[in-house]
């Protein structure tokens, strides 16, 4: 599979920077946002073109990319907007990579809906956030069939450092949710430590040093403590939005596999309250102030 052309669906934080490495890596990228206005803007910055419609962007590319919010929305784009506008106008054998942070189980039946149409899919979500997307060093958790997941990974080479390989389609969705419910839960705990600390008269600057130099150590003790909790800054680049809602995607995941995790179905309660009472746009390190507000009731 040769694939010269790519098309990019979902220019935002994350999507931009990533379909910007893209062209640095020699593809020909065509954008296409619901935002049109953000396409073109992005098109410009970054030596892209546009796509006035999904149906046009199949007809142009090899592979497509989605960066979008959920899974619904990429099912949307790929099989239920304009007549399932991609699937329909993309040449057989074409490659769609999911990029974004999507349901694994509803990833297995796109899968097998795009097989129909004589379509390779592979899932393959990131870590890293803004910063990473930007300098080309992000980590990406691959799921598909050897075959899709072989033509992808030049591809996802231009957009990241280290590419897993996790098994089959749908795969990479789990691990993704997965690993944000390892992080969800370390960060209600480190914020719980972190505010029973104060009130006994520790200082919070000083626990994040020694939980650093302990066994307490994570990336949240590392990376967010003091740089936007104890700072205040509440400026990870991370809505508490799609933090909820990533590890919310666990939660489902292991109910649909009947697979008892009290510690997740706690941690996304929650999140989810946090996000209720404080808006899910705000900075997820904001639901900080929410748990600080509560203790104080």
């Amino acid at each position: 599979m040769t694939i010269k052309t790519i098309g990019f669906i979902g220019i935002g934080n994350m999507g931009r920077p990533m379909a910007a490495n893209l062209v640095k890596g020699g593809y020909r990228v065509v954008l296409y946002d619901l935002d049109a206005k953000r396409a073109r803007d992005a098109a410009a910055a970054i030596g892209a073109k546009v796509a006035p419609s999904l149906a046009d962007l199949g007809k142009q590319a090899d592979a497509i990319i989605t960066m979008l919010p959920t899974g619904k929305e990429v099912r949307a784009c790929l099989l239920e907007a304009e007549g399932g506008a991609l699937a329909n106008n993309l040449p057989k054998g074409a490659l769609v990579i999911d990029m974004s942070s999507s349901d694994p189980v509803g990833s297995r039946q796109t899968h097998a809906e795009l097989a129909r149409h004589g379509l390779a899919f592979v899932d393959a979500p990131v870590s890293g956030g803004v910063p990473r997307a930007t300098d080309g060093t992000l980590a990406i958790m691959i799921g598909g069939d050897a075959g899709a997941v072989g033509a992808a990974k030049p591809v996802l080479s231009k957009m990241g450092q280290r590419l897993f390989e996790v098994g089959g389609p749908g795969n990479g969705h789990a691990m993704k949710a997965l690993n944000n419910v390892v992080a969800g839960s370390a960060f209600v705990a480190v914020s719980e430590a972190l505010l029973v600390g104060q009130k006994f008269g520790l200082d919070p600057a000083t626990m994040v040093d020694v939980m650093n130099a302990s066994s307490g150590k994570s990336f949240n003790t590392e990376h967010v403590a003091k740089q936007h909790v104890v700072s205040r800054q509440f400026a990870s680049g991370f809505s508490l939005g799609l933090f909820a809602k990533d590890v919310g995607i666990a939660a489902d995941l292991a109910n649909a596999i009947d697979v008892q995790s009290p510690l997740l179905g706690t941690t996304t309660m929650l999140l989810r309250e946090a996000r209720d009472k404080v808006g899910g746009e705000k900075d997820h390190t904001v639901a900080y102030t929410y748990w600080e507000k509560r203790g104080k009731a």
